[in-house]
Protein backbone atom coordinates (compact mmCIF):
# COMPACT_ATOMS: atom_id res chain seq x y z
CA UNK A 1 0.00 0.00 0.00
CA UNK A 2 1.39 3.14 -1.11
CA UNK A 3 0.55 6.45 1.24
CA UNK A 4 0.34 9.96 0.90
CA UNK A 5 2.45 11.56 3.30
CA UNK A 6 -0.45 14.09 5.00
CA UNK A 7 0.41 17.59 5.14
CA UNK A 8 0.51 18.20 8.73
CA UNK A 9 -0.94 16.26 11.44
CA UNK A 10 -4.70 17.41 11.49
CA UNK A 11 -4.37 16.54 7.36
CA UNK A 12 -3.21 13.15 8.47
CA UNK A 13 -5.92 12.47 11.55
CA UNK A 14 -8.47 13.54 8.93
CA UNK A 15 -7.79 11.42 6.38
CA UNK A 16 -7.55 8.13 8.67
CA UNK A 17 -10.25 9.28 10.46
CA UNK A 18 -12.56 9.57 7.04
CA UNK A 19 -10.96 6.87 5.43
CA UNK A 20 -13.74 3.66 4.84
CA UNK A 21 -10.67 0.65 4.03
CA UNK A 22 -9.96 -0.28 7.26
CA UNK A 23 -6.45 -1.30 6.18
CA UNK A 24 -5.94 2.30 4.82
CA UNK A 25 -7.15 3.80 8.36
CA UNK A 26 -4.67 2.01 10.31
CA UNK A 27 -1.59 2.49 7.70
CA UNK A 28 -2.31 6.72 7.29
CA UNK A 29 -3.02 6.63 11.34
CA UNK A 30 0.39 4.88 12.09
CA UNK A 31 2.51 6.66 9.38
CA UNK A 32 0.60 10.23 10.68
CA UNK A 33 1.64 9.07 14.23
CA UNK A 34 5.33 8.38 13.29
CA UNK A 35 5.53 11.57 11.31
CA UNK A 36 4.54 13.59 14.07
CA UNK A 37 6.40 11.67 16.69
CA UNK A 38 9.47 12.37 14.55
CA UNK A 39 8.72 16.31 14.86
CA UNK A 40 8.13 15.78 10.59
CA UNK A 41 4.58 17.25 10.59
CA UNK A 42 3.91 20.32 11.46
CA UNK A 43 0.27 20.86 13.54
CA UNK A 44 -1.48 22.25 10.62
CA UNK A 45 -1.02 23.54 6.98
CA UNK A 46 -4.19 26.33 6.91
CA UNK A 47 -6.67 24.35 5.26
CA UNK A 48 -10.15 24.62 7.29
CA UNK A 49 -11.39 20.98 7.74
CA UNK A 50 -14.86 21.00 8.68
CA UNK A 51 -14.83 18.00 11.59
CA UNK A 52 -16.31 14.99 10.32
CA UNK A 53 -20.62 13.87 11.36
CA UNK A 54 -19.39 10.47 11.26
CA UNK A 55 -16.53 8.55 10.29
CA UNK A 56 -15.56 6.33 7.53
CA UNK A 57 -16.62 2.91 7.67
CA UNK A 58 -17.52 0.09 5.37
CA UNK A 59 -20.22 -1.39 4.23
CA UNK A 60 -20.38 -3.67 7.30
CA UNK A 61 -20.38 -4.99 10.40
CA UNK A 62 -24.92 -4.25 10.26
CA UNK A 63 -25.42 -1.99 12.96
CA UNK A 64 -28.41 -2.79 15.55
CA UNK A 65 -29.47 -1.03 19.06
CA UNK A 66 -27.18 -1.97 21.61
CA UNK A 67 -29.69 -4.09 23.10
CA UNK A 68 -30.28 -6.25 19.86
CA UNK A 69 -27.04 -7.49 19.38
CA UNK A 70 -27.13 -10.97 19.94
CA UNK A 71 -24.98 -12.21 23.33
CA UNK A 72 -22.18 -13.49 23.18
CA UNK A 73 -20.91 -16.70 25.60
CA UNK A 74 -17.60 -17.57 26.13
CA UNK A 75 -18.14 -21.46 26.93
CA UNK A 76 -18.46 -21.41 22.69
CA UNK A 77 -15.72 -21.10 20.27
CA UNK A 78 -18.58 -18.73 18.12
CA UNK A 79 -19.33 -16.82 21.55
CA UNK A 80 -15.23 -16.05 22.01
CA UNK A 81 -14.88 -15.26 18.24
CA UNK A 82 -17.86 -12.94 18.43
CA UNK A 83 -16.11 -11.24 21.84
CA UNK A 84 -12.87 -10.82 19.78
CA UNK A 85 -15.49 -9.05 17.04
CA UNK A 86 -17.11 -7.03 19.70
CA UNK A 87 -13.67 -5.59 21.35
CA UNK A 88 -12.71 -5.12 17.64
CA UNK A 89 -15.38 -2.49 16.93
CA UNK A 90 -14.92 -0.85 20.47
CA UNK A 91 -11.09 -0.44 19.06
CA UNK A 92 -12.23 1.07 15.51
CA UNK A 93 -14.49 3.34 17.31
CA UNK A 94 -11.06 4.53 19.75
CA UNK A 95 -9.41 4.73 16.46
CA UNK A 96 -11.81 7.63 15.24
CA UNK A 97 -12.32 9.06 18.76
CA UNK A 98 -8.56 9.87 19.55
CA UNK A 99 -7.97 11.32 15.50
CA UNK A 100 -11.78 13.07 16.07
CA UNK A 101 -10.09 15.09 19.17
CA UNK A 102 -7.20 15.74 17.00
CA UNK A 103 -9.03 17.26 14.08
CA UNK A 104 -12.19 18.72 15.67
CA UNK A 105 -10.03 20.26 18.84
CA UNK A 106 -6.70 20.89 16.88
CA UNK A 107 -6.62 24.51 16.80
CA UNK A 108 -7.85 25.34 20.80
CA UNK A 109 -4.66 26.89 22.26
CA UNK A 110 -3.34 23.96 23.48
CA UNK A 111 0.08 22.35 24.85
CA UNK A 112 1.91 20.50 21.52
CA UNK A 113 1.95 17.44 23.87
CA UNK A 114 -1.45 17.39 24.40
CA UNK A 115 -1.42 16.51 20.56
CA UNK A 116 1.59 14.24 21.35
CA UNK A 117 -0.77 12.43 23.80
CA UNK A 118 -3.79 11.63 21.85
CA UNK A 119 -1.43 10.57 18.43
CA UNK A 120 -0.03 7.82 20.71
CA UNK A 121 -3.41 7.16 21.68
CA UNK A 122 -4.79 6.82 18.37
CA UNK A 123 -1.50 4.83 17.18
CA UNK A 124 -2.35 1.99 19.99
CA UNK A 125 -5.44 1.97 19.41
CA UNK A 126 -4.67 1.27 15.42
CA UNK A 127 -2.36 -1.31 16.74
CA UNK A 128 -5.10 -2.89 19.06
CA UNK A 129 -7.39 -3.23 16.24
CA UNK A 130 -5.13 -4.87 14.14
CA UNK A 131 -4.02 -7.70 16.79
CA UNK A 132 -7.60 -8.38 17.13
CA UNK A 133 -8.85 -8.51 12.98
CA UNK A 134 -5.58 -10.66 12.73
CA UNK A 135 -6.67 -12.76 15.60
CA UNK A 136 -10.29 -13.30 13.84
CA UNK A 137 -8.82 -14.49 10.42
CA UNK A 138 -6.73 -17.00 12.39
CA UNK A 139 -10.21 -18.56 13.29
CA UNK A 140 -11.50 -17.97 9.78
CA UNK A 141 -13.86 -14.79 10.13
CA UNK A 142 -13.17 -10.87 9.33
CA UNK A 143 -14.12 -7.71 10.62
CA UNK A 144 -17.53 -7.19 9.69
CA UNK A 145 -18.86 -10.94 10.16
CA UNK A 146 -21.23 -10.01 13.64
CA UNK A 147 -23.41 -7.30 13.98
CA UNK A 148 -22.67 -4.32 16.05
CA UNK A 149 -23.56 -1.41 18.07
CA UNK A 150 -22.83 2.18 17.29
CA UNK A 151 -23.26 3.15 21.03
CA UNK A 152 -19.57 4.56 21.29
CA UNK A 153 -19.56 7.10 18.91
CA UNK A 154 -23.33 8.54 19.32
CA UNK A 155 -22.10 8.70 23.37
CA UNK A 156 -19.26 10.96 22.41
CA UNK A 157 -21.18 12.62 19.65
CA UNK A 158 -23.34 15.22 22.14
CA UNK A 159 -19.45 16.02 23.24
CA UNK A 160 -18.08 18.15 19.85
CA UNK A 161 -18.46 21.60 20.95
CA UNK A 162 -16.83 21.14 24.29
CA UNK A 163 -13.02 19.81 24.65
CA UNK A 164 -13.66 19.24 28.43
CA UNK A 165 -17.01 16.89 28.03
CA UNK A 166 -15.31 15.19 25.63
CA UNK A 167 -12.65 14.44 27.86
CA UNK A 168 -14.86 13.64 30.49
CA UNK A 169 -16.74 11.02 28.53
CA UNK A 170 -14.60 9.30 26.11
CA UNK A 171 -11.40 8.74 28.57
CA UNK A 172 -13.02 8.71 31.54
CA UNK A 173 -16.25 6.62 31.60
CA UNK A 174 -15.65 5.09 28.06
CA UNK A 175 -11.92 3.78 28.46
CA UNK A 176 -11.82 3.55 31.76
CA UNK A 177 -14.47 1.16 31.90
CA UNK A 178 -12.06 -1.07 30.16
CA UNK A 179 -9.90 -1.34 33.51
CA UNK A 180 -12.88 -2.91 34.94
CA UNK A 181 -13.80 -5.37 33.05
CA UNK A 182 -10.69 -6.82 30.82
CA UNK A 183 -8.96 -8.31 33.72
CA UNK A 184 -12.02 -10.60 34.29
CA UNK A 185 -12.33 -11.42 31.15
CA UNK A 186 -8.33 -12.05 30.82
CA UNK A 187 -9.29 -14.53 33.62
CA UNK A 188 -11.90 -16.24 32.03
CA UNK A 189 -10.39 -16.57 28.49
CA UNK A 190 -7.38 -18.04 30.26
CA UNK A 191 -10.07 -20.69 32.11
CA UNK A 192 -11.48 -21.49 28.66
CA UNK A 193 -7.69 -22.37 27.05
CA UNK A 194 -7.65 -19.10 24.55
CA UNK A 195 -4.49 -18.03 25.65
CA UNK A 196 -3.85 -15.92 22.08
CA UNK A 197 -6.89 -13.82 22.91
CA UNK A 198 -6.53 -13.34 26.47
CA UNK A 199 -2.71 -12.04 25.27
CA UNK A 200 -3.80 -9.66 22.70
CA UNK A 201 -6.37 -8.52 25.82
CA UNK A 202 -3.47 -8.10 28.37
CA UNK A 203 -1.89 -5.75 25.76
CA UNK A 204 -5.04 -3.74 25.84
CA UNK A 205 -5.54 -3.53 28.95
CA UNK A 206 -1.28 -2.29 30.08
CA UNK A 207 -2.14 0.21 26.79
CA UNK A 208 -5.32 1.55 27.95
CA UNK A 209 -3.82 2.37 31.64
CA UNK A 210 -1.93 4.97 29.59
CA UNK A 211 -5.19 6.42 27.73
CA UNK A 212 -7.03 6.80 30.95
CA UNK A 213 -4.11 8.55 32.39
CA UNK A 214 -3.98 11.29 29.60
CA UNK A 215 -7.61 11.81 29.51
CA UNK A 216 -6.85 12.53 33.09
CA UNK A 217 -3.71 14.57 32.96
CA UNK A 218 -5.72 16.78 30.04
CA UNK A 219 -9.06 17.17 31.97
CA UNK A 220 -7.48 18.03 34.85
CA UNK A 221 -5.30 20.45 33.26
CA UNK A 222 -8.77 22.29 31.35
CA UNK A 223 -10.71 22.31 34.97
CA UNK A 224 -7.83 23.61 36.16
CA UNK A 225 -7.52 26.37 33.61
CA UNK A 226 -11.25 27.31 33.86
CA UNK A 227 -11.14 27.21 37.53
CA UNK A 228 -13.41 24.34 38.53
CA UNK A 229 -13.19 21.87 40.50
CA UNK A 230 -12.59 18.20 38.51
CA UNK A 231 -14.43 15.76 40.31
CA UNK A 232 -17.72 18.08 40.89
CA UNK A 233 -17.30 18.99 37.26
CA UNK A 234 -16.64 15.30 35.92
CA UNK A 235 -20.20 14.38 37.61
CA UNK A 236 -22.47 17.12 36.07
CA UNK A 237 -20.88 16.46 32.30
CA UNK A 238 -21.25 12.44 33.15
CA UNK A 239 -25.26 13.44 34.18
CA UNK A 240 -25.81 15.97 30.86
CA UNK A 241 -23.66 13.78 28.65
CA UNK A 242 -23.76 10.05 29.27
CA UNK A 243 -26.72 8.07 29.33
CA UNK A 244 -27.06 5.85 32.20
CA UNK A 245 -25.21 5.53 35.17
CA UNK A 246 -21.57 3.98 36.21
CA UNK A 247 -22.05 0.30 36.55
CA UNK A 248 -19.63 -1.31 39.33
CA UNK A 249 -17.61 -3.29 40.26
CA UNK A 250 -14.82 -0.76 39.40
CA UNK A 251 -11.10 -1.23 39.25
CA UNK A 252 -9.96 1.38 41.51
CA UNK A 253 -6.45 0.78 42.13
CA UNK A 254 -5.70 0.82 38.08
CA UNK A 255 -8.34 3.92 38.37
CA UNK A 256 -6.71 5.52 40.65
CA UNK A 257 -2.92 5.11 39.47
CA UNK A 258 -3.93 6.62 36.47
CA UNK A 259 -5.50 10.16 37.78
CA UNK A 260 -9.54 8.53 38.22
CA UNK A 261 -9.60 8.60 41.86
CA UNK A 262 -13.34 7.13 43.57
CA UNK A 263 -14.24 10.74 44.26
CA UNK A 264 -14.75 10.91 41.01
CA UNK A 265 -17.38 8.57 40.13
CA UNK A 266 -17.81 6.65 43.08
CA UNK A 267 -21.16 9.28 43.65
CA UNK A 268 -22.68 8.28 40.02
CA UNK A 269 -22.49 4.61 40.50
CA UNK A 270 -26.21 2.89 41.70
CA UNK A 271 -24.73 1.78 44.85
CA UNK A 272 -23.26 5.34 45.38
CA UNK A 273 -20.67 5.43 47.77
Amino acid sequence: MTLQRPASLITGANAALLSCDLEQKVAITRLTAELWRGRKLALEDGKKLAPARRPGRPEKPELLPPAQVPKRPLKSRRGRIALIHAIAHIELNAIDLALDIIVRFGRERMPRSFFDGWMKVADEEAKHFSLLRERLKLEGHDYGDFPAHDGLWEAAGETGHDLTARLAIVPLVLEARGLDVTPPLVKKLRDFGDHKTADIFEIIYEDEKGHVAIGAKWYRYLCQKQGIDPASSFASLVSKYFRGSLKPPFNDRARAANGLTPLFYRSLSPLGN
